[in-house]
């Protein structure tokens, strides 16, 4: 009999909550074997990473997921074998009632958000009983062997590597977004929140003794991007030539299509948490914009990772790698960090594959989750 699993996600930074939580449904299912229906609250974010979605429905079946629009006003409903809470967002207070009625109460799971910082991994797996007698476990994901790993399909790195393979498919899926690369174009894609340094690496990209293609999808920096080029309101298809650099606007594109996306490009800049995992999948060198919080506290989690990250490298790549990440995370000028790294690109470039071969060795998130479940009987 196979386990039901109810996932809540609360959308509150648009593609973040809801990237996260509508992979891990899709993998749960498709390869665990169990019954899952993803509640969410805002059902446009929804929409946009999966664009079969019905606008609007309460409930709808899309890749073997049951996903429900979770009102305000709650409507009675069975309680899972496994409850995961997503981000600490706060269940309705009639279904935690409903698990306490249970003759035996679920699994509830609160999946945190990613960090590299030590202290994950005294945390991970720690329950916190509730004063209504209820317990729940926080589940972190993390890069090592002590946490609960990361978001990854059993047959990402073999598509991946099919598709780097395959230079007719690569082409392909670039013609249908409408990119045409030019010659030895360093092909870039960015996906980032507002960034005041942004301006600076475009410059530099500008003055490159080699021609740049930064292919932007739809997305909160295209109006730091606009602001560069000095024209009208960007659009889906606009594109514009300053110097070396050459800059597409992309689509808003599917999860899977995303991938892909990253897979074509020599470099990937990302934000937040999901597209910052898919990036290291790509195993490509990588800028992470990390979701700013109060008082700096998002530095330490930048550091904790770069920590993790850069071990192997010889210290002048060390070096370019870091001061590159903290120029953009930190409001600093990126022109002279850009050129460093391209100094090292090469042993960047061997070193992000390396990376991603290291964490695929450990298990998955969705493979942990189960796990943890399958113990917890």
């Amino acid at each position: 009999m196979k386990a039901h699993w109810d996932i809540f996600c609360c959308v509150i930074d648009n593609y973040g909550d809801i990237g996260v939580t509508w992979r891990l449904a899709r993998q749960l299912v498709a390869e665990q074997d169990v019954e899952v229906r993803l509640w969410v609250d805002d059902l446009t974010a929804f929409e946009r990473i999966c664009p079969q979605a019905v606008p609007g429905a309460a409930h709808q079946w899309q890749q073997g997921v049951e996903v429900c629009h979770w009102l305000p006003e709650w409507q009675e409903t069975s309680v899972a074998d496994v409850v995961i809470g997503a981000f600490a967002c706060q269940l309705p207070a009639a279904y935690v009632q409903a698990m306490l009625d249970r003759p035996r109460a679920p699994l509830w799971l609160n999946l945190e958000y990613l960090s590299a910082e030590d202290w994950v991994e005294g945390c991970h797996g720690l329950p916190s009983p509730q004063p209504n007698g209820l317990r729940k476990v926080f589940f972190f994901p993390g890069f090592t062997s002590r946490t609960g790993g990361l978001l990854r399909e059993a047959s990402l790195l073999a598509r991946r590597e099919a598709f780097e393979q395959a230079p007719a498919a690569r082409a392909a899926f670039l013609q249908g977004l409408g990119v045409a690369p030019v010659g030895d174009a360093r092909l870039i894609s960015l996906f980032a929140y507002e960034n005041s340094g942004l301006a600076s690496w475009l410059d530099a990209l500008a003055a490159d003794s080699r021609a740049n293609h930064l292919l932007v999808p739809e997305g909160r920096i295209l109006g730091d991007v606009q602001a560069w080029l000095g024209e009208g309101t960007l659009q889906v298809g606009s594109v514009a030539t300053r110097g070396a650099l050459t800059v597409q606007i992309l689509p808003f594109v599917s999860q899977d299509e995303y991938d892909q996306l990253l897979w074509c490009c020599d470099f990937n800049a990302v934000r937040g948490e999901d597209s910052f995992i898919r990036a290291q999948w790509a195993g490509r060198p990588l800028l992470w914009h990390i979701y700013v919080q109060e008082e700096y506290a998002h530095w330490e989690k930048l550091e904790a990772f770069l920590d993790h990250y850069v071990a192997g490298l010889s210290p002048s790549a060390k070096t370019a790698i870091v001061e590159l990440w903290r120029a953009w995370n930190m409001d600093r000028d990126m022109g002279q960090a850009w050129q460093q790294v391209l100094e090292h690109w090469n042993e960047l470039d061997q070193h992000a594959r390396r990376w991603s071969a290291a964490q695929a060795a450990q298990p998955d998130l969705a493979t942990a989750l189960v796990q943890f479940y399958r113990n917890w009987l």
